[in-house]
């Protein structure tokens, strides 16, 4: 058969493609430019891009993307583990899901929903230091105040994540 009659020919080209434009942790998600730090990603990825593949600048914008990547899964396992604390086993994943199609369940909840996130940033490691507060974990924290399990949420993840002085992160895992 000729390569152009076979409709899979291309198959791991686009593979590679979607990989490369996975911009959060799930494959084929269109959403990848719609927050402000896929968008960084995004552009990152387009410099590199350009670049030559040998040259210094792209392996530091390729080690600097694994970083982000990394990062972001990281604290979604973080954000799933403590979901799965508080009973919500099945439902996690979902509720860590977010798209374009994502809205605020109430918008009076909003300004609650930022205080919480702020709050979790500011006093638990769930994220790292240098992390800028993700639009997505709005959305998941919004969802948390529509189940009435926000505060039980912040108080999992303040015993799973404390803040130490300095800022030092704990890594020991839950406490009993």
């Amino acid at each position: 058969l000729c390569s152009n009659n076979n409709p899979y020919a291309s198959f791991g080209a686009t593979l590679a493609r979607d990989e490369e434009q996975n911009l959060w942790s799930t494959p084929h998600d269109v959403t990848h430019t719609e927050a402000d730090d896929d968008r960084v990603l995004y552009n990152m990825i387009v410099v590199r891009n350009q670049l030559d593949k040998d040259s210094e600048e792209w392996q530091k914008l390729n080690y600097d993307i694994y970083t982000l990547r990394q990062t972001r899964k990281e604290v979604r396992s973080r954000w799933k583990h403590i979901l799965e604390d508080l009973g919500f086993q099945k439902e996690a994943d979902s509720l860590l899901s977010v798209t374009k199609l994502s809205i605020i369940s109430d918008s009076q909840n909003m300004s609650k929903a930022r205080d919480i996130l702020l709050k979790l940033s500011e006093e638990t490691n769930i994220f790292p230091t240098s992390w800028e507060l993700s639009e997505r974990y709005l959305f998941v924290v919004d969802r948390l105040i529509a189940l009435d399990a926000a505060d039980e949420f912040f108080k999992v993840a303040s015993a799973a994540y404390p803040k130490r002085p300095g800022g030092e992160r704990a890594d020991e895992g839950p406490r009993p």
